[in-house]
């Protein structure tokens, strides 16, 4: 293998593999980057054996060739070069890989790629296009929302629904439901699907920054796999195998009382209120007061800790019905509050032991549901 290619370039590239080496494992191979030639450009390669990471650097290819190297060492060293141009040559004793750009010079020892896992490949499958923007989108609303310990595997995933010209991503911990509907570019061909592992979703998510091409996602028949293709770059996936909870059946339908108000006064009194409940068992309470005489209502939102003490915000709200107490965990509050576009936002309550649901004025593609907290009034 002799190629060469700019240092930028391959630094890029190698920035978007490394999502995919894998931190702790008991195969050592899982901690290089496959570095292979494809039709005159280098082929870099990742993988967790859950999650592969493939991307394409444009190169100039003067002999064909493969191997892994450390993924660490590797993207410190090219990191380092300066952005020029990086020649480099297989070496086959020791076997390894011989750098130079510019006055810098290394060699680094690597290990045949036959040992390298396979890439998972998916042929066939459900196709969905989805606009890049709103895909990312898409994934904020949601996936802070998957539980992060592995009690209930099926909630550290992402439900994934495709109908129509519609797809629907949920996440749930128990605790909170987040559901967000998004158009599709085209019509599915069939309905589909699989619960995507929170993590893959995460990684996808930094990738569509620089995305301006439509993502196309292919599901297998088996539900075993998804495969994401993005511009020059491509991620596979393990699937996660389990029955996802009926989140339609969590989404209250009615409300006793709704107030609206504005999202970052709302945010502003949550965060102020989620500092006294740091020592307070994390309990920030909301009391919604209907206004008298053709008055605006207001949201009251307090906090307190015995040996911190406490606080008091109010804003105004738009109340529908009756006064309402409610009371959150501070942190599922001000996350779901945090992930939300400038506007006014609709919090629906019922009685203190149902769940809350905030959801974006004027947008019915999102809604969010919160497990209140039991407390003394």
């Amino acid at each position: 293998m002799r190629l060469s290619c700019l240092q930028e370039n391959l630094s890029r590239g190698l920035a978007l593999v490394s999502r995919a080496v894998a931190t702790r494992t008991t195969l050592p191979i899982t901690h290089h980057v496959l570095m292979e030639t494809d039709q005159s450009r280098l082929k870099l390669s990742a993988t967790n054996l859950e999650l592969a990471i493939t991307t394409w650097v444009g190169a100039k290819v003067e002999q064909e060739g493969a191997l892994t190297i450390p993924a660490r060492l590797l993207t410190d060293f090219i990191n380092s070069l300066p952005s020029e141009q990086v020649n480099m040559e297989l070496t086959p004793r020791p076997l390894g890989i011989r750098f130079q750009c510019a006055r810098f010079e290394a060699h680094i020892n690597g290990t045949d790629a036959q040992e390298f896992p396979p890439i998972p490949t998916v042929e066939e499958g459900v196709t969905a296009r989805i606009d890049p923007q709103v895909l990312r989108t898409a994934i904020s609303r949601v996936v802070f929302a998957a539980a992060t310990e592995e009690t209930r595997p099926v909630l550290t995933g992402i439900k994934l629904e495709i109908s129509g010209q519609q797809f629907t991503l949920a996440g749930a911990d128990g605790f909170r439901l987040a559901v967000y509907k998004g158009p599709l570019l085209d019509l599915a061909p069939e309905d589909a699907e699989a619960i995507v592992p929170a993590r893959t979703l995460s990684e996808l998510q930094r990738l569509l920054v620089d995305q301006d091409e439509p993502v196309e996602l292919v599901i297998t028949p088996s539900k075993s796999q998804i495969l994401v293709h993005l511009k020059g770059v491509e991620i596979v996936s393990q699937l996660i195998q389990g029955t996802f909870p009926n989140y339609a059946q969590l989404i209250p339908q009615s409300s006793g009382t709704r107030a609206v108000v504005d999202l970052q006064e709302f945010s502003r009194a949550a965060r102020a209120a989620s500092i006294f409940a740091r020592d307070g068992g994390g309990i920030v309470r909301l009391q919604i007061i209907p206004g008298g005489d053709g008055t605006s209502g207001k949201m009251v939102i307090t906090s307190s800790a015995e040996e911190t003490g406490d606080n008091l915000g109010e804003i105004d709200a738009k109340i529908d019905g009756d006064e309402a107490k409610i009371a959150f965990s501070s942190r599922y509050l001000t996350d779901v509050l945090s992930i939300m576009e400038r506007g006014e936002v609709a919090l629906e309550t019922t009685t203190p032991s149902s769940p809350g649901v905030v959801k974006p004025v004027g947008n019915e593609d999102y809604v969010h549901v919160i497990m209140p907290m039991f407390v003394q009034w």
